[in-house]
């Protein structure tokens, strides 16, 4: 979701889209990206180009990102941070043809997903914790907020299972947002009990997370360069391998409805597709460093990209996933 001031890293209140192998897309209401309940259309190949939104400008007057990309009742909504200190975060919403407004003005959040109950999941940096958001009220309830003793470095991006097991990455990119952190940058499991324990401690800075749309692969990408595949066998992810090697700057993911991974590559200013067996089918490029991608509008097949100052669009045939 977010990296150092040159860059920021995470999606919708997801009830898990799960496609079974034959392609249908199982989402509550408040998460559906899409009105259809079966997978269709071809997934891009080749170069594209995804536009920017003209609607959507910086709010800020310092340097920031936006990041976090969740479609959900109807309307894209994103997070909006500035590099000033405490890296302040507000989440913006915007409705397509519509206006650009500010839900929640002092949110202190990077990634964003969305819950089986229709609610916002946050990373939030501001807490050090990964966070629950009311829109209708702004009110904030704490999902984790410490692991053995001590809070997070900086969540940064979620994924969220058909079951409401929570799995999040935490880099230290906005670390220096409040007090304390972890020893090691980690990839961490938050149990429907509540119960948060570290999946991998041994990656430097985990950014982009997501869930296969069968729920039993868990996939992360982080500095060393790999989208790393780890296996979820009864519900607990085990020993990765690296799916996708060479990914530059590696920011947020997700997939459509195919399965095929989308990797935000910031620098670079592209994301990137990918087959779920790691093969190389698309690349799309934008004008700026890029952070998120999520999957929304009224068919679910129009692709939002964030990142420095700008939101771009790109309509495609497939659909794919809210965050």
């Amino acid at each position: 979701m977010s990296l150092s001031p040159r860059r920021a890293p995470r999606r919708i209140p997801l009830v898990r889209l799960m496609l079974a192998a034959s392609v249908a897309a199982i989402l509550s209401p408040a998460v559906l990206a899409a009105p259809a309940a079966s997978c269709s259309g071809k997934a891009p190949s080749g170069e594209l180009k995804a536009e920017r939104i003209a609607a959507i400008t910086p709010s800020r007057g310092e340097p920031g990102l936006y990041e976090g990309a969740v479609w959900m009742n109807g309307a894209l909504y994103f997070s909006d941070f500035s590099f000033s200190q405490g890296f302040p975060s507000r989440v913006r919403k915007y409705t397509p043809g519509g206006d650009v407004t500010t839900a929640i003005e002092d949110a202190g959040s990077n990634g964003l997903a969305v819950d089986t109950a229709g609610k916002l999941v946050a990373a939030t940096h501001k807490y050090k914790a990964l966070s629950r958001y009311d829109l209708a009220d702004g009110k904030r309830t704490s999902v984790a907020s410490q692991f053995q003793g001590q809070v997070f470095n900086s969540p940064n991006d979620i994924a969220i299972a058909a079951d409401g097991t929570i799995y999040f990455t935490d880099p230290d990119y906005q670390k220096a947002a409040a007090p304390g952190g972890q020893p090691v940058t980690g990839i961490y499991r938050v149990g429907a009990d509540g119960a948060v324990t570290l999946v991998d401690g041994s990656r430097k800075n985990p950014n982009g997370i997501a869930l296969s749309l069968d729920g039993k692969t868990l996939y992360v990408n982080a500095s060393d360069g790999a989208v790393r595949a780890y296996p979820i066998k009864n519900g607990v992810p085990q020993a990765g391998r690296d799916l996708i090697k060479g990914i530059e700057n590696g920011d947020g993911m997700t997939l459509d409805c195919h399965g095929n991974l989308y990797v935000t590559e910031h620098a670079p200013k592209r994301v990137r597709v990918f087959s779920p067996q790691g093969r190389e089918l698309a690349t799309i490029r934008v004008d700026a460093n890029v952070t998120n991608v999520a999957f929304g509008g009224t068919d679910g097949k129009t692709l939002y990209i964030t990142g420095a100052g700008a939101v771009w669009q790109l309509p495609l045939e497939v659909t794919g996933l809210p965050y």
